[in-house]
């Protein structure tokens, strides 16, 4: 038996209610997690510039090649394992994430060792900003309504970095984060006629919508 063989639905917590129906869903790239919430490049260059360093100190002071390069190695076994952590981690938050558009709500499963559902409803959902990258990849980071709001660490990596006051939920690196968005976009306006117009075009951020009720819906 698999972990979420017990979900009705893969990657909802329960059936979907009458009317209600899945438009997408999607998982994180683990590349674009082991980038962007483990940043493993970070980590990578810091064991690099290390290397280097030892060795170009070992080299100043006169000090045998074969010995400088012998005790600069030293340092690859712990960066091989450090980056090798963040690689698996990332691959497992991937494995572990669906995320779900509805034509009512946006739903995030995730974690690892423990299981947990966030239900977003279009009716708290303010806003939301496009980040993408030239492969087409991206995030999805929902503005809530005041007071609507998620705790932070509990909900990481699935939120937008450094929004500590203001958590934004964030559908992250998912591959063709800007057709998510555009089904969101539109599902929202069907649903409770908030207006949101992205941009066809790829950029590295820009708002999807913070659109008002139009005057059919209001």
């Amino acid at each position: 038996m698999r972990e979420h063989d017990f979900e009705p639905i893969r990657g909802l917590p329960g059936d979907l209610p009458a009317g209600e129906r899945i438009l997408w869903q999607g998982a994180p790239r683990w590349t674009s997690l082991a980038a962007d919430a483990f940043h493993i490049r970070v980590v990578a260059a810091y064991f690099l510039l290390m290397f280097v360093f030892r060795t170009a100190g070992g080299l100043q002071h006169g000090e045998a090649p074969a010995a400088v390069l012998g005790s600069a190695a030293l340092a690859s076994p712990p960066a091989f394992v450090a980056v090798g952590m963040l690689a698996l981690l990332a691959w497992l938050y991937a494995k572990t994430t669906v995320y779900t558009i509805t034509n009512k709500r946006v739903v995030v499963r995730f974690g690892v060792a423990i299981t947990k559902a966030i239900n977003l409803p279009f009716t708290v959902i303010e806003g939301a900003a496009l980040k993408t990258t030239a492969g087409g990849a991206g995030d999805v980071a929902l503005k809530l309504k005041s007071p609507t709001r998620v705790p932070f660490f509990q909900v990481w990596p699935n939120v937008r970095p450094w929004r500590l006051s203001q958590p934004e939920p964030t559908l992250r690196g998912v591959a063709d984060a800007a057709s998510a968005a555009d089904i969101l976009a539109q599902a929202m306006r069907a649903e409770v006629g908030i207006e949101m117009t992205p941009q066809t075009a790829p950029v590295r951020e820009r708002p999807v919508g913070l659109g008002r009720p139009n005057a059919a819906a209001a």
